[in-house]
């Protein structure tokens, strides 16, 4: 019993179709269906810009100190009066140089690197929205394929 209780059930929906033929419809209209999505470039662009850091106020004491401690090297390693004189004043002006630059560089812009990713929007057709005349009347389908001048419907009669 319970066997012709589930064949019944199985082949229902079966007959329902047999009754089925095929005709073609004429397509009127065919719109694309497009999908847009974010993209990121696998790569990340990078770059070196300028960091903002702030900026050392200017000041005359290391300069000057630079200027005494190679006065006094060069005063140390003359061997008389006259060679002791020349050898302060060409330390002091060689310290005070080496400080001022060392100085300069302190003030000099520090360096970032910067880096991003690359992101696009793609933009693919998803499918097509079509619209199809049969026998008078108008019907819209979604299709994953751009169809002809015509499409295959599948018609079926039932009683009413």
């Amino acid at each position: 019993m319970w066997r012709a209780a589930l064949f019944a059930l199985v082949c229902a929906p079966l007959a329902a179709f047999a009754d089925a033929a095929y005709d073609e419809a004429e397509v009127v209209d065919v719109e694309p269906i497009v999908a847009t999505a974010d993209r990121v470039e696998p790569e990340p662009r990078c770059w070196s810009e300028a960091a903002d850091r702030p900026v050392p106020a200017e000041s005359a004491a290391k300069p000057l100190l630079g200027a005494l401690v190679g006065g006094a090297i060069g005063n140390a390693l003359g061997h008389n009066k006259r060679n002791k004189q020349v050898g302060a004043v060409v330390g002091a002006l060689l310290g005070g140089a080496v400080v001022a630059d060392a100085t300069r560089r302190d003030r000099a812009p520090a360096m970032r690197q910067v880096c991003v990713e690359r992101t696009r929007r793609v933009e693919r057709i998803a499918g097509y929205m079509v619209t199809y005349r049969y026998r008078g009347k108008t019907y819209r389908a979604r299709m994953d394929e751009r169809p002809g001048a015509t499409i295959r419907v599948r018609v079926s009669v039932s009683p009413a």
